[in-house]
């Protein structure tokens, strides 16, 4: 079980502050794409515009942090922009998933991607970045991977949704991780790399006469927010991760899918008794992952005070 690792400036709190607010923002989305089906947009749309919009509001946060010649240097380096091309890519399939299954019913199964995906980064954090995993963390795991079992029981098939969230979206965090580009030149050349195809796509669906943005002020507006909610809770996550420990990153990921659990079940989404038993494996495991944290989070500041430090 790994704690937040001291940020630059000597205190991981901001990081981890960045890393709760871009989760309480993700919980929000399926609601708002339940609302933008509602209106009448396809989940291909939905995404369409998420990218239209990303790419100049992702410009905006580069140009307010002076980061232009950074993105220069990105397209000047292949290799970065090989990693960034493979990282949109990534965040590509999580967005047409997830948008997807909760436009067609199924957000208790991409919920439970986003419990997935935070046990999967715990066990990637151990392979590939060192990070230990004690007993606690191996117990969360397991129970996990009980969940995950129950659940592929209850659907007479695995959870492909749920998986598909998960592997995406870690690989998305591992590339993140590593590549030397920051959060918001990332993001930017990755908004970049999917604006032609978004843009496209919004225009043949308009030609067409099948798009609801432009029909009415209301549901453009309800589509445009697509933009400020992929780009802001994306730039601090990017920041966040690169600054906080894998395994930390996917704790703080349990925020995200029980916001998103709750809006399944508000829209009528069936629980079956199996389905919630898988869950409450999940859920136990994530308890044990807690419990896991803030004991290694005070057995720290006790080793900080021993030594004469202030605790981050």
């Amino acid at each position: 079980m790994s704690l937040p690792a001291t940020a630059p400036g000597g205190s991981a709190r901001p990081a981890l502050a960045a890393g709760i607010g871009c989760y309480i923002l993700w919980g929000f989305m399926p609601a708002l794409f339940i609302a933008m089906g509602r209106a009448g947009a396809t989940p291909w749309e939905i995404v369409a515009e998420r990218i239209v919009w990303s790419a100049p509001l992702a410009a905006i946060l580069v140009v307010i942090a002076r980061q232009v010649p950074e993105v220069r240097a990105i397209f000047a380096r292949p290799k970065v922009l090989g990693w960034l091309a493979l990282s949109t890519l990534l965040i590509f399939v999580n967005w047409a998933v997830f948008v997807w299954a909760v436009d067609d019913g199924h957000n208790l199964e991409a919920s439970l991607g986003y419990y997935i995906n935070p046990l999967l980064n715990m066990a990637v954090g151990a392979a590939l970045f060192r990070e230990r995993i004690d007993r606690i963390g191996a117990t969360a795991i397991v129970l996990a991977v009980a969940g995950v079992v129950l659940q592929t029981v209850a659907l007479g098939h695995p959870p492909l949704i749920s998986l598909a969230v998960a592997g995406a979206f870690c690989g998305y965090g591992v590339i993140r991780k590593r590549v030397d580009a920051s959060a918001q030149a990332g993001l930017l050349v990755e908004c970049l790399l999917l604006f032609p195809l978004g843009l496209a796509y919004a225009i043949w669906l308009h030609l067409h006469g099948g798009g609801v943005f432009g029909r009415s002020i209301p549901s453009s507006l309800l589509l445009a927010t697509a933009g400020p909610m992929t780009v802001f809770p994306l730039a601090l996550f990017a920041w966040a991760a690169r600054r906080l420990p894998f395994s930390t990153v996917g704790f703080l990921q349990f925020i995200g899918p029980t916001m998103g659990f709750a809006t399944g079940l508000e829209t009528g989404e069936p629980l079956t008794p199996l389905t919630a038993l898988s869950f409450g494996f999940i859920w136990i495991g994530a308890l044990v992952f807690v419990f896991g944290a803030w004991r290694a989070g005070r057995r720290l500041r006790v080793a900080q005070v021993a030594a004469g430090q202030s605790p981050a």
